[in-house]
């Protein structure tokens, strides 16, 4: 028997061999006990599966849809805006290379929280009311894509 005092790196114990008569200890059934599914070859349950009593996914009431036109829109405040030196010119690109926007290709919206102390040049999918008078007070632009 190894002891956990003579292992060396990377030494690993032997596979058990199954069904290689009695001296073995896995002999005759070979550690599968006597009948029933699991002694069984392929005998194994799917997942969910409770012994013919009826899954708890299938006694669940079902709720909700998923909506196939949702539109995946990321969200920038205006107060996010002030990383970016006086009069840049701010594209999606921009605010992802800066970690605003998780992925690129994605519709990015402006939001007004936050205020904004530089002119800038912010070029976005969409904005909210707030936003825009935010950094046209600030003597920035707008430009929606």
């Amino acid at each position: 028997m190894v002891k956990l005092h003579d292992l060396s790196p990377g030494q690993r114990s032997d596979r058990k061999r199954k069904g290689r008569g009695i001296g073995s200890g896995m002999g005759k059934t070979a550690g599968r006990g006597h009948k029933g599914q699991k002694a069984r070859s392929g005998g194994r349950v799917r997942r969910g599966f409770e012994g013919g009593q009826m899954p708890l996914i299938r006694r669940l009431p079902k709720r909700g849809f998923t909506n196939i036109f949702k539109e995946e829109v990321a969200i920038v405040n205006v107060k996010d805006l002030s990383r970016f030196s006086e009069g840049a010119v701010v594209t999606p690109e921009l605010m992802y290379d800066e970690g605003l926007v998780k992925k690129l290709g994605v519709k990015i919206k402006l939001l007004g929280k936050g205020d904004l102390d530089r002119p800038l040049t912010v070029k976005v999918h969409k904005v909210s009311k707030a936003a825009a008078e935010k950094v046209t007070a600030a003597g920035g632009k707008v430009e929606v894509i």
